[in-house]
C-alpha cells in the first residue's frame, strides 16, 4: 500500500508543527522551504488540515500555523483516513466500479481487507506526538539545518 503525496505532506506539516515549542507557530513558506516542496501543494494540504481541525491558521501580521489539538490527541491513523481519498487496494474493493469477473469467488479480497485493516490498526496505535520524536542522529541533523524555532 502506498500513501498519496497529499497524505505524506499532511503528516510532514503536522510533524513539523508538533516539534515546535508549545507557543510556536510556522508559516506555510517556512515548512515548504524546509521540506523542499511546493508552497502551492502545501496550501491545499493546510486547508484540509485546518478544515478537519488538525491545525489552526492565524491570519495577519505575525500569523502562521499551529496544531489545533495537542499532538498526543491526533492519531496517525486518523490523519491517514482523513487525507487518503481512496484506500481501495484492488478494483474489487470498490463496488461501484468493480469489473473483476472472479470477485464473488475470490478469497484474495478478504485477505487484502485483513491486510488493510492490520495496516490501519498499526497506525491507530500511534499519535502525532509519537511520530514527532526523531532518532537522535536525525534529530541533531534536523536541529542543525532547521529554523531556530525547531531547534528549541
Amino acid at each position: 500500500m502506498q500513501l498519496t503525496q497529499f497524505t505524506d505532506y499532511s503528516l510532514r506539516v503536522l510533524i513539523y508543527l508538533a516539534r515546535l515549542p508549545e507557543s510556536g507557530q510556522a508559516t506555510i513558506s517556512e515548512i515548504a522551504d524546509y521540506h523542499k516542496i511546493s508552497r502551492n501543494h502545501l496550501v491545499k494540504v493546510v486547508n484540509k488540515l485546518a478544515t478537519e481541525g488538525f491545525i489552526l491558521t492565524i491570519r495577519g501580521k505575525g500569523g502562521g500555523l499551529k496544531l489545533g489539538r495537542p499532538a498526543h490527541t491526533i492519531g496517525v491513523g486518523e490523519v491517514v483516513r482523513v487525507t487518503e481519498t481512496n484506500m481501495d487496494l484492488v478494483e474489487c474493493f470498490n463496488m461501484k466500479s468493480n469489473q473483476c469477473c472472479i470477485a464473488k469467488a475470490c478469497v484474495l479480497k478478504a485477505q487484502l481487507y485483513e491486510a488493510r485493516r492490520a495496516f490501519m490498526m498499526v497506525l491507530d496505535k500511534y499519535t502525532l506526538a509519537d511520530a514527532a520524536v526523531m532518532r537522535k542522529t536525525f534529530s541533531q541533523d534536523l536541529e542543525r539545518d532547521a529554523p531556530a524555532a525547531l531547534a528549541e
